[in-house]
């Protein structure tokens, strides 16, 4: 794999640094240090089951990806491309360059990051884009939530064992974002029969679930490990539970039921 993505983007201006230890290739252009790093392991468990169209598509979303990281962008006048993206705890809050990222916390297991949406990527705001524009982060982050409203809530149902489960699936690279929209939260939360639980397993899904046995926490555990694992930008394998306003994240036990993360991070 690595082999094959260093032979696909063989440009003079890029260079590759594998990462023994961590099992990762980042590619980045040499003056700038402006790039991406790929995991190549889940790379390699995708490519395997989609040998077809999978790296076709892997190389064109890393070009694509490059090209708007090193391109020049503006923020004034596309106040409508600002979106708001989900990360985990553990995604950088510096890019490689040095450059600072705007971010907000969100829960123990998650962060809050902002984009400029480009069409068929985006590229994160960090605090030099700001001040080229002389902007405070206030007007992205405001930008960002009234963005997010607009963005549709169609929802794919499922019923298991009594247990319901949506799932908002449009692969517009906001799919995650939607759990920061409150008054969705609560209109799921006010038909829910049982307990509401939701999950941001990687960046292109949102699950809710509604929670009446002890089945619906097994299928809602499997499940959430199942997309974190085959995502492109896994998130987190915990789902939450929803109550009073708040995200709590949560283990799903082998004994059917949830048990509550307490650690502060």
């Amino acid at each position: 794999m690595k082999r094959k993505i260093e032979e696909s983007l063989n440009r003079p201006e890029w260079q590759f640094i594998y990462n023994y230890k961590e099992e990762s290739l980042r590619i980045e252009e040499k003056e700038s240090k402006v790039g991406m790093t790929l995991h190549l392991n889940g790379l390699i468990q995708k490519w395997e089951a989609n040998k077809a169209t999978y790296f076709t598509e892997l190389i064109e979303y890393i070009e694509e990806a490059m090209n708007a990281m090193l391109g020049e962008q503006r923020l004034r006048g596309k106040e409508a491309n600002i979106y708001p993206v989900i990360r985990s705890t553990s995604f950088p809050t510096e890019a490689k360059s040095g450059k600072k990222l705007i971010f907000d916390e969100h829960t123990a297991e998650t962060r809050i990051f902002y984009a400029l949406d480009l069409g068929k990527s985006y590229r994160l705001i960090d605090t030099s884009l700001l001040r080229e524009e002389d902007w405070d982060e206030q007007v992205v982050k405001e930008a960002a939530r009234f963005n997010l409203r607009s963005l549709t809530e169609e929802m794919k149902e499922d019923v298991v064992a009594d247990n319901t489960f949506y799932f908002i699936n449009t692969n517009d690279g906001y799919d995650a974002s939607r759990i920061l929209n409150q008054s969705l939260l609560e209109k799921m939360a006010s038909q829910t029969k049982g307990t509401l639980a939701v999950a941001v397993p990687h960046q292109d899904v949102l699950i809710f679930a509604d929670i009446v046995n002890n089945t619906g926490y097994d299928v809602l555990g499997q499940m959430t490990m199942s997309f974190f694992a085959n995502g492109r930008v896994p998130i987190t394998a915990l789902p939450f539970l929803y109550d009073d306003g708040k995200l709590e994240p949560i283990f799903i036990l082998a004994k059917n039921r949830p048990e509550r993360d307490d650690l502060e991070k």
